[in-house]
């Protein structure tokens, strides 16, 4: 049994293509496997709170000298990292906003990325502390930024959720991406049709 932790960031309601994908995810990986157990939070409707200078004296101090106003500052943070601990998998919907994630979903990142609690500075550098994870990105899109094509090197989506996922020891990722949401009804049909069938394939071998 795996316990799943589903996110979503897009602002939009029913017209949000991320969401309408992460929710077919998940409800075709419960039909296959009815015994594992998701926890949702929805980051577009109920955002994180942005870092502050509370927040950053609460996370580089020990817990035991914290005032009522560090323990205050710092709760939220304490709860999404447990959250993010507790989970064996994670499903995000992460739309592209100029180029690169959502301020909702980058402002869930800088609670979840504390130093001694997901990661760790030695000699050698940076550790990551969340091991044996597997995450799962749908994003969507206007435009289409694939590897090769001359816009590709506007996506800086893609190599930031790497990047940083990867900083906590998160680095079994696989993207589903819906691009072309902007290009037409054609362009936008395809490109649904291709995330579909890649949620298909996702299921069956996640």
């Amino acid at each position: 049994m795996a316990h799943i932790l589903h996110i979503d960031s897009s602002p939009r309601g029913e017209r949000s293509h991320s969401r309408s994908l992460t929710h077919r995810f998940v409800t075709d990986w419960k039909n296959a496997h009815p015994q594992d157990t998701v926890t949702y939070r929805d980051l577009g409707h109920h955002p994180a709170p942005h870092v502050d200078e509370p927040w950053i004296a609460a996370a580089y101090s020990e817990p035991k000298t914290h005032s009522p106003e560090l323990q205050k500052a710092i709760s939220t943070s304490d709860t999404l990292v447990d959250e993010l601990l507790a989970a064996d998998r994670y499903v995000f919907g992460v739309p592209m906003y100029n180029f690169n994630v959502p301020s909702t979903f980058k402002a869930y990142i800088d609670q979840i990325v504390r130093v001694n609690r997901t990661f760790a500075v030695n000699e050698q550098g940076y550790q990551g502390l969340v091991h044996g994870k597997k995450l799962l990105v749908i994003t969507s899109s206007g435009g289409s930024y694939k590897s090769g094509t001359p816009t590709a090197g506007y996506d800086f989506q893609v190599p930031f959720l790497k990047a940083i996922f990867g900083l906590i020891g998160i680095t079994d990722i696989t993207f589903i991406h819906a691009d072309n949401m902007d290009r037409g009804d054609e362009g936008r049909k395809e490109s649904l049709t291709d995330a579909s069938n890649a949620i298909s394939q996702a299921v069956a071998n996640w």
